[in-house]
C-alpha cells in the first residue's frame, strides 16, 4: 500500500512555509487570478516561484488553483496568465473548465493538470474521461461515499490519481457550485469571490403577511439553516488510507499558519503513525484529537464518507467557530542574545505563559522573558498586529516554530 501524499492549503508565502515545515508533502496555492479564493492574500508571480523554491528544496510539491468557471471575457488572461506561470514551474495546475483545460493543454503541456472538485467527479466514468484528455488527477467531489471511491478506485487506470477532501469546510452547495452570494451580493462564487451566504441568518416571509419576518428558531440564538459542519477524518485514517486514496487534501486556503501548522502535523503523524502500525495509530489518538481541536473550527463531521449525512451530521446552530488558540507568530531569525525576531498576530505581554508548536509533534510551555521593539527597546506587551518584534523566551525556539496561547494551557507531547 502506497503512502498517500498530504496537500496542504496555503493563502501567503509565510504560510507556505509553514505548510511544508509542519509535514505538507504538497501544498495548493492562488494566484492573483482564476482561483476559486479571490478574498485570500494570494501570490505574486514573484511569491509563487519563491515559494516552489523553498518547497522543492525541501522535496514538497506545489500546486497552482486556475478552478474558476471562465467566461468569454476570462480566457484570453488564462492564455496569458498560463504563460507566466510556465516561466516558474508549479508542479501541477487545478482546473475544473474545460475551456481553461484546453488553454493549459495548448500552453504548459509539461504541467500537469488535476482536475478539480468544482468539474463534480462522482463517477468513473468521469474519471475515465479526464484520463482520456490527459488529466494525471482527479479530485473527488465531497458527495462520494468511501464505498463510492474504492469502486473508483478499481474501475479506473493504475496511473490515474484520485485525490480526497478529508478536512476542512464543507460547502452546502453540491460540490461547491453555488448561487446564493452571486443573487444577494453580485459576488460570484463560481469566479472566486464568494461572500459566504450560508453562513448567514435566515427568517422566513409569510405570503399573506409581506414584511412581517419570522425566524425559524433552533435555540436562542437562531437558525443557521445552510450551515455545515467541518469535515474531519482524523479518527477514521484507516478507511481513508486503504481506500485507494492518492492525494488527502485539507480545506482551507484562508486560514492562519497556526491553522495550517496543526492541521499539517496532526494528519502527517496520523499518517506515519498508522504505516508503522494501526496500533501506534490508535495509541496516539488521543493527541490527535486534542491538537486537531486546537485549530479554529465548528463542530466536525464526516461528512458523506459513510453515506448521506443528514440534517443532525451536515448542519447545526451557529455560525461561530471554536476557538481554542490564539496565534501569536512564527519563530523567524536569530535576532543574538537568545532573542528571535518575529511579526506579532495577537496580543502577548511580559511575564505570560505561551506555548511553542514544534513540527515534530511536541508543545513547550514557555515563559516570555523579553520583548523588544525593532531599535531594542523593552515593551510590556505586544498589543499591535503586524509590530516586527524580537522576543526572548525561556526556552529558545527554532526558526518556523509557531508561537501560540489558549485557555487551559498543558502540555500535549506525543510519545513513542
Amino acid at each position: 500500500m502506497k503512502k498517500p501524499e498530504l496537500l496542504i492549503p496555503a493563502s501567503s508565502l509565510e504560510v507556505l512555509r509553514t505548510a511544508v515545515i509542519f509535514g505538507a508533502d504538497a501544498v495548493y496555492i492562488g494566484g492573483e487570478a482564476f482561483g476559486l479564493r479571490a478574498k485570500a492574500k494570494n501570490f505574486s508571480l514573484e511569491e509563487m516561484a519563491e515559494g516552489i523554491s523553498f518547497a522543492h528544496e525541501r522535496g514538497a510539491k506545489v500546486y497552482v488553483t486556475a478552478n474558476i468557471l471562465a467566461h468569454n471575457e476570462d480566457l484570453p488572461q488564462v492564455r496569458k496568465y498560463f504563460r507566466e506561470l510556465k516561466k516558474i514551474g508549479p508542479d501541477a495546475l487545478i482546473i475544473s473548465d474545460p475551456g481553461v483545460y484546453a488553454i493549459a493543454m495548448e500552453e504548459v503541456p509539461e504541467i500537469e493538470r488535476h482536475i478539480s472538485t468544482q468539474a463534480n467527479n462522482t463517477n468513473y466514468g468521469t474519471y475515465r474521461f479526464w484520463y482520456e484528455k490527459g488529466a494525471k488527477r482527479v479530485v473527488s467531489a465531497r458527495e462520494l461515499s468511501l464505498e463510492e471511491i474504492r469502486e473508483i478506485r478499481k474501475n479506473i487506470p493504475e496511473d490515474l490519481e484520485i485525490e480526497t477532501f478529508i478536512h476542512g469546510a464543507m460547502c452546502i452547495s453540491y460540490s461547491g457550485r453555488c448561487l446564493l452570494s452571486n443573487f444577494f451580493t453580485g459576488r460570484d462564487a463560481n469566479r472566486g469571490a464568494c461572500t459566504h451566504p450560508c453562513r448567514w441568518n435566515y427568517s422566513v416571509v409569510e405570503e399573506s403577511r409581506p414584511g412581517e419576518y419570522f425566524p425559524v428558531y433552533e435555540n436562542e440564538r437562531g437558525s443557521f439553516i445552510f450551515n455545515s459542519k467541518d469535515l474531519c477524518m482524523i479518527e477514521h485514517m484507516p478507511d481513508i488510507l486503504t481506500a485507494g486514496i492518492d492525494s488527502l487534501k485539507v480545506e482551507g486556503r484562508m486560514k492562519t499558519a497556526l491553522y495550517v501548522a496543526a492541521v499539517a502535523r496532526t494528519y502527517r503523524r496520523a499518517i506515519d503513525d498508522y504505516f508503522l502500525s494501526e496500533e501506534t495509530y490508535q495509541n496516539h489518538m488521543e493527541w490527535y484529537r486534542e491538537e486537531i481541536r486546537k485549530c479554529t473550527t465548528r463542530p466536525f463531521t464526516t461528512g458523506f464518507f459513510y453515506g448521506k449525512p443528514g440534517k443532525e451530521a451536515q448542519i447545526y446552530d451557529s455560525s461561530t467557530y471554536d476557538q481554542e488558540s490564539i496565534y501569536l507568530g512564527i519563530v523567524g531569525e536569530d535576532a543574538g542574545e537568545e532573542r528571535f525576531f518575529m511579526e506579532q498576530k495577537n496580543k502577548f505581554s511580559l511575564g505570560e505563559t505561551i506555548e511553542i508548536m514544534k513540527p515534530s509533534g511536541e508543545n513547550l510551555e514557555v515563559q516570555v522573558e523579553g520583548i523588544f521593539d525593532e531599535d531594542g527597546s523593552p515593551q510590556e506587551s505586544a498589543p499591535h498586529a503586524r509590530q516586527k518584534l524580537m522576543v526572548k523566551l525561556s526556552h529558545i525556539p527554532e526558526k518556523y516554530d509557531i508561537l501560540r496561547k489558549r485557555a487551559g494551557l498543558h502540555k500535549s507531547v506525543l510519545r513513542g
